[in-house]
């Protein structure tokens, strides 16, 4: 039967926040005083009859803004399937409740302020991808999980998780410096699960797909770029792909990250900003910092690199494949694949290349495969760590496939597939794998980049489709307008959430107003005024074609040269963060 019992009740009174825990014959209450803050323990009989009640599913934490503390709940949930009889969820609606009864102790600009705030919380509590369970660590991958210590087993979900993919982590902070209140304080994954129990042969497995997307170094497609001083990659996931039959469990690993030297992208109106690499930093330090914690997480490392070998994309290829070189360690091999020149005019079947390459290396890797017994048969002794520019499309797609390889290998070994057979004849499965795949690569895509990924129908078809092209070139669109007038933002808003910015309701000037240049702010809107009017013209062109022709001018070239003066200012016009500008604007 399933182990999940866990739910909670939150009662609330002008003093205090009670949170009821309903496990069978549990009788702990977490009380919450909104006036001192402090966090204790209680019993039920201590809940005042007055207080207001109603149900929510978890907390998610706290946090500090200008109008004080705010507490952060979970109000509805959406199951995604059991895990080894441990139910996994969805967190799909959060509650943000104020610790404060009035708001009149705060001026004109710190309730706006306050206000902003709220709004960016609430903006990235609304990008989809939040996951947990009460019962079961999902910030470990099953390799990990079967090396553990019976102590480390011992002890609460909060305290033993992978830091870098708890995203409630600074909001639990509180909650984390008392263990009698860990119970109570859940770690929440973002990123992408999905289960499906499937049938190949009359054999009935379970196949799940979890990509942890990391906390550290996170942010939007083109404000975190490369690595940070500490060795983090931006947009770092883990993604662990696991079947499960008859008692046996495999698993195989991936990861994907931002090509680990430092280098920026930052949007400047043009459709494809140039790379850039810091010419003074310390490139080998922080490279080798982000390698060192991979090789003792994962074993070796074999690199894929996807991007492209000329234009403003070499450089960075370059410099990955030099910084290798040069740490000269037997643990770490580099393969670089030009994706977008051997697949060009649609060839997506020259993948295969790339594959047959690394096929005696994915071998050597191996995978994770425990007996019912539990006794370890094989190890994964490393990882591919996969990348592009936003490691987000290609990445997927090369992701897919090597994910494909071992899936095959592990059914055969567990004998839900017949020698000879392939998992590609398999047409119901591959229907649902290749599905689950394209997911993953939108659930990333939205979480990085604002919309949904590319080159998703080849994931989910195995063809590259005209329709494809035409929705990748939407999708495009749509990036174009976000990462330049929406990203600042969502990247204020990731930072706030994440602890790297913290309010200050002291602070006599406030962070969100940044004076512009008024002109600045006009030329947008003449350059619209004037396109629209050279449409008018000639959409109500009369007898006097001269007199059309003339306005038609005046207001054609009135728009060209204003978005020629943008074009040129362009960072001027984008959305820039304001929050945490030291490192931003580097």
């Amino acid at each position: 039967c399933c182990t999940d019992k866990f739910f909670q009740i939150k009662h609330v009174t002008p003093e205090k926040f009670y949170v009821e825990a309903c496990d069978d014959g549990a009788d702990d209450v977490l009380v919450i005083d909104r006036v001192s803050t402090e966090v204790t323990l209680s019993v039920k009989k201590d809940i005042p009859p007055s207080a207001v009640t109603r149900p929510i599913f978890g907390i998610l934490g706290t946090i500090h803004l200008v109008a004080g503390n705010y507490l952060i709940v979970i109000t509805k949930k959406t199951k995604i399937g059991e895990f080894f009889n441990h139910v996994i969820w969805k967190a799909t609606d959060f509650d943000i409740l104020s610790y404060k009864k009035t708001m009149l102790h705060l001026t004109d600009i710190q309730l706006q302020d306050n206000k902003t705030f709220l709004a960016m919380i609430n903006h990235v509590l609304n990008v989809d991808g939040f996951y947990f369970s009460t019962t079961y660590d999902l910030t470990h991958t099953l390799q990990r999980l079967s090396n553990t210590s019976p102590e480390f087993q011992e002890m609460s979900l909060l305290e033993r998780a992978d830091q870098r993919f708890v995203w409630n982590g600074h909001l639990l902070r509180e909650f984390s410096a008392q263990p009698e209140v860990h119970r109570f304080a859940l770690p929440v994954l973002h990123g992408f699960i999905t289960m499906h129990s499937c049938s190949i042969n009359g054999k009935y497995f379970d196949w799940i797909l979890i990509s942890r997307r990391s906390c550290f170094r996170a942010g939007v497609r083109y404000y975190v770029r490369g690595i940070d001083s500490e060795g983090h990659a931006a947009n770092f996931v883990e993604t662990e792909q696991i079947v499960h039959y008859n008692g046996s469990r495999a698993s195989f690993v991936q990861t994907r990250g931002s090509i680990p030297v430092f280098w920026s992208q930052r949007p400047n109106l043009k459709y494809k900003p140039q790379p850039l690499i810091n010419k003074v930093a310390n490139h080998m330090d922080g490279f080798q910092r982000h390698f060192d914690s991979q090789v003792i997480i994962y074993g070796k490392q074999v690199i894929i690199n996807l991007v492209n070998q000329k234009g403003s994309e070499k450089p960075l290829e370059q410099a990955f494949a030099t910084m290798v070189s040069s740490l000269a360690s037997g643990m770490i091999r580099y393969v670089a694949f030009d994706f977008h020149k051997e697949c060009k005019n649609m060839r997506w079947d020259r993948l295969s290349i790339l594959l047959d390459q690394v096929a005696e290396i994915q071998d050597e890797l191996s995978y994770f495969l425990v007996d019912s017994a539990g006794m370890v048969v094989t190890s994964q002794e490393g990882v591919f760590r996969s990348n592009c520019m936003d490691c987000l499309d290609r990445t997927n797609v090369i992701q897919s496939l090597l994910a494909r390889r071992s899936l095959q290998a592990q059914l055969q070994r567990l004998g839900v597939l017949h020698v000879g057979q392939k998992l590609e004849e398999q047409n119901e499965f591959e229907k649902i794998y290749k599905n689950a795949w394209a997911d993953n690569a939108n659930a990333c895509a939205k979480q990085y980049a604002g919309t949904g990924a590319l080159k998703t129908d080849f994931t989910r078809t195995g063809k590259r489709t005209q329709l494809g092209l035409l929705m990748d070139g939407w999708n495009s669109m749509i990036r174009y307008y976000k990462n330049n007038f929406s990203d600042g933002f969502r990247q204020d808003s990731i930072d706030l959430f994440l602890g790297n910015y913290s309010v200050d309701e002291l602070e006599s000037h406030s962070p969100l107003s940044v004076p512009r240049d008024l002109k600045f702010l006009a030329l947008p809107i003449i350059m619209v005024v004037a396109f629209s009017m050279c449409i008018i013209c000639l959409l109500m062109a009369g007898d006097t074609w001269t007199e059309t022709l003339a306005y038609v001018l005046f207001w054609g070239v009135a728009s060209i040269g204003t978005f020629f003066i943008i074009l040129y200012n362009g960072k001027d016009f984008v959305d820039a963060p304001r929050l945490v500008q030291k490192e931003k604007m580097d």
